[in-house]
């Protein structure tokens, strides 16, 4: 491992979890339906949070938004769609991914909103 993704991964201090739904058979009853699968667990990550401020103030005070990156090694492949469950800091939140990641030699960046539902 080079020294520059080393120094990345150091600061991960988070792990995650990416679920996706997708169809399973049930090995009891061999028949097969949607339902929430994991296709990787405990991946060490880092969450970073930006606020952003909204520039129109015509209608009222500036609002100001939040933008949710995940960082993760660059192997790592994220389906559109999964179910991403971030334990950092002792407080558990999932997310899904909200664009196409940033994909670096060293790591990756996926922007991340909180999970609603499988789409």
């Amino acid at each position: 491992m080079d020294a520059v993704r080393k120094a990345i991964e150091s600061l991960y201090k988070g792990k995650c979890t990416i679920k996706e739904f997708k169809s399973a058979k049930d090995p009891i009853t061999h028949i097969t339906a949607k339902k929430e699968v994991t296709v990787l667990e405990s991946q060490k990550c880092r969450l970073s949070y930006e606020k952003i401020a909204s520039a129109d103030q015509t209608n009222g005070p500036a609002t100001i938004a939040q933008s949710i990156k995940l960082l993760i090694s660059p192997e790592i492949v994220v389906n559109p769609g999964s179910k991403i469950i971030v334990t950092q800091h002792g407080k558990t939140t999932a997310f899904q991914q909200s664009g196409e990641p940033a994909l670096y030699t060293n790591h990756q960046e996926i922007r991340l909103e909180l999970f609603k539902e499988y789409a």
